[in-house]
């Protein structure tokens, strides 16, 4: 029996709807949201990825400021543009674009962002948030899964949910995410040992290993009507591919998400979402 394909594009372009119409009628009330963005060096991935976020931004009517930045900034420097993006009050969002070059503290910077400007949901600020589940701007992966979640009406109470990755983007917010739901959740990584066996046991599995050298998730290893997240995206024999084959997966699984066409469209939408969410914010303190 095949299961359902969870299109992100499709549930990404109702985000989008949403957001178009709050961006709408926030103009309304004389506030533009707006979104700046900060790509460091020259590195063609995160190019082509800040170049979806403003053709996104344009589509709902979110203006943007592109800060294209030398790879050799220093850090005081990088400071300072952000210094000067939090007290601009014409600016909602403040995104920087990851991975920074190896001169750059990526903590650091990332804490700089004003928490109320803090689109990517990364300050300690609103990670901390989060955790005592009072977070406004989330995470925009984990927040984009649980929407799908909400979309298909996967009722994740009580489930039994295998999360492979622990990293400050994706997996420590949605493990957060997913208890809220009252789900039981299973965080692995590189060190777990029996992942196999963790894996059949699960009624959801959430991967972003995004190696395929060192992980693919195979039918094998998954119980007959489980729940498939792939976050993962990478370049395999010149395809981009997840952590597991779509195709194969969805024959056992209940519901899945295909790459590429899953999480990543939820990603930016997403982060449309907290922009407008930001400039709501700013507009309730009389910024």
């Amino acid at each position: 029996m095949t299961g359902i394909k969870i299109d992100g594009k499709i549930i990404a372009q109702a985000v989008k709807d949403r957001v178009k119409k709050a961006v709408e009628e926030l103009k309304t009330q004389n506030i533009k949201p707006c979104l700046a963005t900060i790509l460091v060096g020259d590195n063609p991935a995160s190019a082509t990825y800040v170049k979806n976020k403003h053709k996104a931004c344009e589509e709902v009517g979110i203006e943007t400021k592109d800060h294209k930045l030398d790879s050799n900034i220093t850090q005081s420097e990088l400071n300072n543009i952000i210094d000067n993006l939090n007290s601009d009050m014409s600016v909602n969002g403040i995104l920087v674009q990851l991975p920074l070059p190896k001169q750059l503290d990526e903590f650091a910077t990332t804490s700089r962002i004003s928490p109320l400007k803090d689109v990517d949901g990364l300050t300690p600020h609103n990670a901390g948030l989060l955790a005592m589940k009072k977070a406004v701007l989330v995470a925009c992966t984990p927040s984009g899964i649980m929407e799908m979640f909400d979309y298909h009406k996967i009722d994740l109470n009580g489930k039994n949910i295998v999360l492979i990755n622990r990293s400050n983007l994706v997996g420590k917010p949605l493990y957060h995410l997913l208890l809220e739901k009252n789900a039981t959740v299973l965080t692995c990584h590189s060190k777990t040992k029996n992942l196999t066996d963790l894996c059949k046991s699960a009624d959801v599995i959430i991967t972003a290993v995004g190696d395929r050298s060192k992980f693919i998730l195979t039918p094998e290893m998954i119980k007959e009507g489980a729940i498939i997240i792939d976050v993962a995206i990478s370049r395999f024999q010149d395809r981009l591919v997840g952590d597991s084959d779509f195709e194969q997966i969805i024959q056992k699984a209940s519901f899945a998400t295909p790459v590429p066409g899953g999480v990543g469209p939820m990603t930016v939408a997403m982060l449309l979402k907290n922009t407008v969410i930001a400039a709501s914010l700013s507009s309730q303190i009389g910024r």
